[in-house]
Parts: structure tokens; sequence; C-alpha cells
């Protein structure tokens, strides 16, 4: 969702950007697709937690229908709700009530189930239609469906390793620049010591492509050490063995 809200709402996007026809079906594929990922967590939990039947019992006791047990003839409304929302708890309910508590856990817990075997059907069904819809109204054959789903993973994986290390190779080339030395190298002979305003400089932190620097900000260290003004930077100090 991030990924194609950013990519069609960014304000970098051109601001006349014409959708087509084809990017448009490959959206809605996508966004029923995330929606339907996001939705397998919650069914599966109630689904199981209706084939437990123990909180629909809780939450359906007290509303249930005992008008044809004669124990509850001279009882009143209230009293009566106060027994049944007990009928869950084994010990609180009276001794000529047991049949009927363990009759009407048994309706509850058979509801319960049928609620659920209900809910994993409609879901099944729900599952192989939109599957159905989704490979009728997208216009990729299967072999395309599926290379298109490999060059998508390969995208992600590569473009993730080409961050990482673009970003270390950056980060390091700063680094240098502040400290004087990269981070793990054995032969130090030069270290710059920062000055305050360096110090400042990094402390203030910016935005990712924010300003007029056409390259955007990487990171709080910036590019601000500049090595056009070295001369009135501190001296760099050489480690001699």
């Amino acid at each position: 969702m991030w990924t194609m809200t950013s990519e069609y709402c960014c304000s970098c996007a051109p601001s006349h950007r014409r959708i087509s026809p084809l990017e448009r079906k490959l959206a809605c594929l996508r966004f029923f697709s995330i929606t339907g990922r996001a939705l397998v967590a919650p069914l599966t939990w109630l689904a199981v937690t209706l084939l437990t039947g123990t909180y629909y019992e809780c939450a359906a006791s007290e509303f249930a229908s005992v008008d044809h047990y004669p124990v509850f003839d001279n009882v009143s409304a209230s009293k009566r709700k106060e027994i049944l929302a007990g009928f869950p708890c084994p010990k609180s309910a009276p001794s000529d009530m047991i049949l009927a508590r363990d009759e009407v856990a048994l309706l509850h817990r058979f509801q319960s189930q049928m609620l659920g075997w209900i809910l994993i059907t409609l879901a099944t069904i729900a599952i192989l239609v939109s599957c159905c819809l989704a490979r009728c109204c997208s216009p990729l054959t299967s072999l395309q469906h599926c290379y298109w789903t490999n060059h998508l993973h390969n995208e992600r994986e590569l473009f993730e390793q080409a961050a990482e290390q673009h970003s270390r190779l950056i980060i390091m080339q700063r680094i240098k620049k502040l400290f004087g030395f990269i981070p793990g190298k054995e032969d130090v002979k030069h270290i710059r010591i920062p000055s305050c305003q360096d110090w400042r400089d990094i402390s203030a932190p910016s935005l990712f492509c924010m300003g007029e620097d056409l390259q955007g900000r990487y990171s709080f260290l910036g590019d601000r050490v500049d090595e056009d003004n070295e001369e009135s930077k501190p001296e760099a100090i050489e480690l001699k063995p």
C-alpha cells in the first residue's frame, strides 16, 4: 500500500502524469492482493475462535432463550440475566439449573462451530472467486505473470543490495571527511579532530530529497564537512608507529 501511494501521490512525481488503463488494472490487482493477504490473519483467528466456541458461549449466554425450562418460571428478568451470564462459569449455576446450563452451553457451541465453518466456507469461496477473476481480468498470461512475479522479487532484492552498498560507501566517505579515517582500516596514519561547528552541523537532521540540492540528503551526516575549507579546520594528526 505504501509503495503504491508513494508512487502515485509523491510530490516528486510528474504533476500531469497520465495513468494508462493497464497500470490501473495492475494497481487494482495489487490492491486486492494486499488486502486479501492482510485479511488472512484476522479471519483465521476469528474462525479458530468460533470453532472453539468459548468466546461465543460467554458472549451469548446472557441472551439465551430459557422460557421452555420450568425452573425459570418464578425467576425475575434481572435475576434470570444474572444467572444466564454466569452459565459459562462451571460453579456459578444452582444445582437445579445444571441441566439447562449444559443444554444452553451445547447449543451455543453448536452455533459457534456452525458460524466458524460458514466463515471458512465463505472465505474459501471468496478466495477462489477472487483468484479466478484476477486471472481472468489480468492482461498477463500465466507465463507472463510468473515472469512478472520473479522480476519484482529480483528487482527488490537487487535494489536492496545496491542501496545497502551505496549507502555504506557514501557514509564511509563522509565519516572519512569528518574523522579522517575509515572504520576498520588498520593502517591509520592521519586522524582529524572535528571542530565544534562540525558537531553542530551534523547534529541538525536533513530530510531526504528536500532542498535545492538535486542529489538530496542521505543522512544526518549530510555533506557538511567541506574539503575546500580544510585549511580553516583543525590540522590532521599523524600517527607514528
